[in-house]
């Protein structure tokens, strides 16, 4: 289980695995019990918004910790003069609408 710095922030009950991740403006953290995932199985990540891609970014690292496989990354809103798509070469990205 990895340690956080924030551990006075966790969210979530039970055993976690967390994430810090870097912001424009500071730092957050994204959690996920460590039941969550069993080794091989495949994860798709949807997400409403990929503007830098941190966030997802996170959740992926999270997925991965527990021996997940990334199936495809989705997102209702994509920021494209952002590039954040860039951060997840190789990956199946996917976005209903583009600005």
């Amino acid at each position: 289980m990895a340690s956080c710095p924030c551990e006075n922030l966790a969210k979530l009950p039970y055993q976690t695995v967390t994430v810090e991740y870097e912001l424009e403006y500071g730092t957050n953290i994204v959690e996920m019990h460590t039941d969550a995932i069993k080794p091989g199985q495949r994860v798709l990540i949807v997400d409403d918004l990929l503007a830098t891609g941190g966030t997802v970014s996170a959740a992926m690292e999270l997925v991965e910790q527990l021996g997940g496989h990334i199936a495809g990354i989705a997102f209702l809103v994509e920021l494209t003069f952002l590039k954040g798509r860039e951060r997840f070469k190789g990956h199946d990205v996917f976005a209903l609408i583009k600005y």
